[in-house]
């Protein structure tokens, strides 16, 4: 990932600030919580876009998360989730994270990537991505 010089159209940047309860008995942010750091980052660009992304007939599940681990975040700390678009297929699309430094962006804590499927909830199965999504993933 941080090979990459193009890792894609920023989405968002979710600034979070780490809280005491993130952390685990080595003094450092437990790792399950990185996933919530992200998911954090991907609620904050759903947000921004239209309504239609999400309702009884369409909802986005999380088919991968891949995290690669580079430095240990610490308490007290402030961070950001930086998360780019990446492939766009019929039902899916995957995305790119970096959590970085709040005050510093050249550390770097953690990146990785990410794959939604969007689903019908009643059936269960893929249906297409909204257009509306598609275009901003664009």
């Amino acid at each position: 990932m941080s090979d990459d010089p193009s890792p894609g159209k920023l989405l968002v940047r979710a600034p979070i600030t780490v809280r005491w309860g993130d952390m685990d008995a080595y003094g450092h942010v437990n790792n399950s919580v990185y996933a919530t750091y992200v998911e954090e980052a991907r609620l904050h660009w759903f947000r921004s876009l239209d309504a239609g992304w999400m309702g009884e007939d369409a909802a986005p599940i999380l088919a991968a998360l891949n995290t690669n681990f580079r430095k240990p975040v610490e308490w007290p700390a402030e961070i950001v989730v930086e998360m780019f678009a990446g492939r766009v297929g019929r039902s899916s699309f995957s995305a790119s994270f970096r959590i970085v430094d709040r005050h510093a962006p050249e550390v770097l804590y953690a990146e990785g990537d990410s794959v939604l499927v969007w689903i019908d909830p009643r059936s269960g199965k893929s249906i297409p991505l909204p257009e509306h999504l598609r275009a901003a993933l664009r």
